[in-house]
């Protein structure tokens, strides 16, 4: 599920101030709780709305707010689709808009519509750009973007300036966000109804069990044994859930089982080879374990996407200057000195520095 460190940054208080196809999508986006307790949805249909698979897992129904806040039973309708998309049936939704669908442009704004935790209420965030499309050949690819998100929008509309939907926004984190693109509805579609319920039990089950095993991680802390660690490996894994795959990559990391952690997140790497989050938690894990020279193709491709991230331009420094590659050190360092320039005396610091092993 998402998670963010601090408030979100608001694009308004009280009324909508983003262009008015923006704020007029918020009628097409929900609140909805099931085994997420507040997350969001999107109208597709008369009585049909898309939300994430992680936000339901193995539940069979679901709540749905309507904007005056009172709430409607919706069906969450079986499926073999094995990306992060459900549909939910909800017979009392009333009328409303459905969004059309659009494609990111790199040029353009693209904004969030979802629920907000802490006002109850669908909103409109701060809008970002596309920092990547979905990767060609790849079917669970996602779209990488920079609008803002934040707790409670898992399932919520990503939009484009004209109010077209783009994206169902997914996960991510610190301006690295994802949504699952429109397109991937049809697929969706095509794998619903009463005939998959078998195989939709099976995989909203393992959503249920990888976020067990990652509760358990984060309750035990370093003390991560094997029979957890196996079942964080096999259950995230059966998920299919790229974002489960790195949150349990992150946890086997942090219990020190650098080769098991290493493993999850090339397998999200598999998925999806522009997964921004999931690089970073790869190069993460290879430097703490000291393979800085298997980090530098990594750093240097999340270079060419992050110019200016000041975690990225550290890893940066440390992978050219540990592994071999002084042209990305330099590069690094003389990025840092554009965009962050209070750090750069103690880049060159520690770049200029005796090697200790020398």
């Amino acid at each position: 599920m998402l998670a963010w460190p601090g408030p979100a940054p608001a694009l308004a208080q009280g009324a909508c101030q983003a262009p008015a196809p923006v704020c007029a999508a918020r009628g097409a986006v929900f609140g909805v709780s099931s085994f997420d307790p507040l997350a969001s949805a999107v109208r597709i249909g008369p009585d049909l709305l898309v939300t994430n698979r992680h936000v339901v897992a193995d539940e069979t129904r679901a709540g749905v707010i309507l904007p005056d806040g009172s709430r409607v039973p919706a069906q969450v309708l079986s499926t073999g689709y094995a990306g992060d998309l459900i549909l939910l049936r909800a017979a009392a939704l009333g009328e409303g808009p459905v969004l059309d669908p659009g494609e990111a442009a790199p040029e353009g704004l693209l904004y969030t519509v979802g629920m907000d935790v802490e006002r109850r209420g669908v909103r409109v965030y701060a809008p970002g750009r596309l920092l990547l499309p979905p990767a060609a050949g790849h079917p669970f690819a996602r779209l990488h973007h920079a609008a803002h998100s934040q707790p409670g929008n898992s399932g919520g509309a990503l939009v484009d300036g004209r109010g077209r939907l783009v994206g169902i926004v997914a996960s991510g984190g610190e301006g690295r966000n994802e949504a699952i693109p429109v397109a991937r509805i049809a697929s969706l579609l095509a794998a619903s109804g009463p005939g998959q319920a078998e195989e939709s039990a099976r995989i909203g089950a393992a959503y249920r069990a990888c976020y067990k095993a990652l509760d358990w991680a984060e309750r035990t802390g370093r003390r991560l044994g094997n029979a957890l660690a196996e079942s964080l490996m096999r259950d995230c894994g059966e998920s299919g859930n790229r974002q489960l795959f790195d949150l349990a990559a992150q946890a086997l990391g942090e219990a020190g089982m650098l080769q098991s952690s290493r493993v999850v997140f090339e397998w999200a790497l598999l998925q999806d080879p522009q997964a921004i989050n999931s690089r970073i938690g790869l190069v993460v894990t290879l430097q703490i374990g000291g393979r800085y020279a298997e980090s530098v193709p990594h750093v240097t491709w999340l270079l060419g996407v992050l110019p200016g991230d000041l975690e990225v331009l550290r890893m940066g420094l440390v992978a050219g200057r540990r592994g071999g590659a002084p042209e990305l050190a330099e590069r690094s360092l003389a990025l840092i000195e554009t965009h962050h320039p209070l750090v750069a005396p103690s880049a060159r610091k520690f770049l200029r520095a005796p090697d200790p092993a020398q």
